[in-house]
């Protein structure tokens, strides 16, 4: 039985299971146009942002496991949101990697430390379903945090949004 990261600690950040109560935070890093830079259908309105934190805390209800809201450690102060959710690529399960973070908090290496605690809790815990990272094609900055995680470029795929890349490890390298 494996158990449900309801909550992790790294050096800076706490991961929480998304709620209800995030979602003032959600609407103002979710709906800034810059964080949704390299996404072709922009940035959600505060209405769709409080359906999207509703499906992220349905992912967590039904299959044990979800998106994180990133707070930092030292303030409580929430920068961002990330994890991991169950995800079928070419018809097989996986569990997609995904991090958003505010942009006044970029290049502090906060996605790659989130995302290094998600992938160790997947390879103890769900062992079974790899780990990917789906991206924009024009996301050179996700693309860089997914190759500083070991992650290679391994093919493309089409969702409901456009084409995208998709990332895979290729060993089971953490290294920062």
């Amino acid at each position: 039985m494996s158990s449900a990261p309801d909550e992790i600690r790294t050096d800076r950040l706490l991961l929480r299971r998304v709620g209800p109560g995030d979602l003032r935070a959600a609407i103002t890093i979710l709906t800034d146009p810059e964080t949704h830079r390299f996404n072709p259908v922009g940035p959600p309105s505060p209405e769709e942002t409080a359906d999207l934190l509703a499906d992220w805390q349905g992912h967590w209800a039904h299959d044990g496991i979800g998106y994180w809201t990133l707070a930092l450690a030292e303030t409580g102060e929430v920068i961002g949101f990330g994890g991991l959710r169950h995800h079928k690529l070419d018809g097989r399960p996986t569990l997609n990697l995904f991090y958003r973070i505010g942009a006044g908090h970029w290049g502090r290496g906060y996605a790659p430390e989130m995302a290094r605690a998600a992938i160790e809790w997947a390879d103890r815990e769900r062992p079974d379903r790899p780990v990917v990272i789906i991206t924009d094609l024009d996301n050179t900055p996700s693309q860089r945090v997914a190759e500083k995680l070991g992650f290679a470029h391994v093919g493309d795929s089409i969702t409901v949004d456009g084409p995208v890349l998709v990332y895979r490890r290729q060993e089971a390298t953490l290294a920062g």
